[in-house]
């Protein structure tokens, strides 16, 4: 089914969607989302993208990237042809080895840059180099190399380590395609405040994406985190009661469940769960200069306060992430080890003879240890006399 489009303006992707542009469509040529189009190319000669939309999202799009609708753009050429998409198809078996072989020549240059992807034109006429790099790079000696190599325009383009993710491509966590490799394409900054609001533990290893920053993601529900935290109450970290005072460990935002904790003997501690208006509550009695006797007054349900111990854990509920550490497991296998070699057959079995039992011969060798060497006598003077006479 046509598109029915009231601008004469389209979107085009380029190589799976590593790049989109705006074009012109002329009156006379009638397109369809979808279809591969031969374009103008500001470079000279022609390029061959997929028209990814068309119509009214054109033009939000266009205003959401700041494009005024008369801006001079360049034009849509024709429907592509079976000869365009073979160049085409020849184009991009090329770019591999050329990435390749473009590594190898920045390598010899001492380069500090990483080549991530190439792109062709479609006429390939002209390539264009993706690089990543800590600051600026001089590689007009580099440019120079390039085209005698490959004997092409050569345009160097510097991207960042989520720009590079997008144009490789590859499979998140989650079991996805990643998102800034068909979807996002404004790349907002993220911090790990995102993953504490979110009561996300901080491990680099788990909050990292594949291009070695934070995950995109941690910013998309961070919004509604922050809404729910607004009716829970700020800087309370600790409650005064009679009994004594309790810290906060941690926070359920969905449920609307505070954590407080006494500190018991051995390291244990008694946990209770209170609701936000319990914890509102029990904060306004100590501005006051009050303190309730007990927090078992105030939990949320008498089954879910917890006596925890550091070594046995709660009572009624056992959490085994990182309960286990690889130095107590090795502790056990030594002391189940210990207990095999006692419930073994002494050394030295004794054998049921006619007259009784016999011990057996040890055919063992003696051990060289202290305790069998020969000990020599210490009175040195016994010693030095019987030499003198032995001389004499």
């Amino acid at each position: 089914m046509p598109d029915m489009a009231q601008l004469d303006v389209v979107e085009l992707s380029f190589k799976d969607n590593m790049r989109k542009a705006f074009y012109r469509l002329p009156p006379y040529l009638q397109i369809h989302t979808g279809d591969l189009v031969a374009v103008e190319s500001k470079s000279g000669g022609y390029d061959i993208g997929r028209v990814s939309l068309m119509g009214e999202l054109v033009r939000l799009q266009m205003k959401k990237k700041r494009v005024k609708p008369n801006a001079i753009l360049p034009n849509v050429l024709r429907t592509a042809n079976e000869r365009d998409l073979e160049r085409l198809a020849e184009a991009r078996a090329a770019e591999q080895e050329t990435m390749v072989r473009a590594r190898v020549l920045a390598r010899e240059l001492q380069l500090d840059m990483k080549i991530g992807a190439v792109e062709y034109q479609g006429d390939r006429r002209k390539a264009t180099f993706y690089y990543t790099a800590d600051g600026r790079v001089d590689f007009r000696e580099l440019i120079r190399i390039f085209a005698r190599e490959f004997r092409v325009k050569i345009e160097m383009r510097q991207i960042g380590a989520r720009q590079e993710s997008a144009l490789i491509g590859g499979l998140g966590p989650c079991g996805r395609e990643l998102c800034c490799s068909t979807w996002l394409t404004d790349f907002k900054s993220v911090s790990t405040t995102a993953a504490r609001y979110q009561n996300l533990a901080i491990n680099q290893s788990k909050l990292s994406g594949q291009c070695g920053r934070l995950k995109c993601c941690l910013n998309f529900e961070l919004n509604t985190y922050l809404d729910a935290l607004k009716t829970f109450p700020k800087h309370i970290h600790r409650l005064e009661t009679e009994k004594g005072s309790a810290q906060l460990l941690k926070t359920d935002i969905f449920k609307r469940i505070m954590y407080f904790a006494y500190q018991k003997e051995f390291g244990g501690m008694e946990v209770f769960p209170l609701s936000v208006e319990r914890v509102q509550e029990i904060a306004a009695q100590n501005k006051k200069g009050q303190k309730p006797y007990h927090l078992s007054e105030f939990i949320v349900d008498n089954k879910t306060s917890h006596h925890f111990n550091k070594e046995t854990g709660p009572d009624d509920f056992v959490d085994g992430s990182g309960s286990l550490e690889l130095s107590e497991l090795k502790e056990d296998r030594k002391r189940n080890n210990r207990k095999r070699k006692r419930k073994r057959k002494p050394k030295n079995p004794t054998k049921q003879g006619p007259k009784g039992p016999q011990p057996t011969e040890n055919k063992t060798k003696p051990s060289r240890s202290k305790s069998n060497r020969k000990k020599r006598p210490r009175n040195s003077q016994n010693n030095k006399a019987k030499h003198d006479a032995n001389k004499k």
